[in-house]
């Protein structure tokens, strides 16, 4: 089993701004993070980015760290751009998360991009939507339970 190690769980009042490191955080069901203003009946409720992707960013000069990119979590251990679609991961809690999309596509260049001349939420950050509650903290074990979706016998 994969496993990888909740680094930041990081919020923001609305949606598209940087996010701050609240330390810990409610996972609720078919919303997100509480009080994180990209919670919602969708299938974006709660953005993932791997400490290794903004290793990148700091290689190409930038002072940047978790919640610069508006993940609400920031991970380290686990591949996250290369999972597939309906991959689920588990938190230490028992929360559960499934993997909805890949990357995003970016309408606005964000001041990261101005900075950088890229940015690695688009391309290597993922979106989830919460399947199990739970709590999750900095510092919590998160563990790829399966990689894909759920293929049903007979299809």
């Amino acid at each position: 089993m994969v496993q990888g190690t909740i680094v930041a769980v990081c919020t923001s009042k609305n949606k598209g701004e940087r996010k701050k490191d609240v330390g810990q955080a409610q996972l609720r069901e078919n919303f997100g993070l509480e009080g994180d203003g990209h919670g919602g009946d969708w299938h974006r409720q709660v953005s993932l980015l791997a400490e290794e992707s903004i290793e990148k960013m700091r290689a190409a000069g930038l002072e940047v760290g978790p919640g610069d990119f508006a993940e609400n979590l920031t991970t380290r251990g686990i591949d996250l751009c290369n999972l597939p679609i309906g991959s689920l991961l588990s938190l230490e809690s028992g929360a559960e998360l499934e993997v909805t999309q890949i990357g995003k596509e970016c309408h606005t260049r964000c001041s990261i991009y101005y900075q950088a001349g890229d940015c690695v939420m688009p391309k290597e950050g993922i979106f989830a939507r919460v399947l199990t509650p739970g709590p999750v903290a900095n510092g919590d074990r998160i563990s790829l339970l399966r990689s894909g979706p759920v293929v049903e016998a007979g299809r």
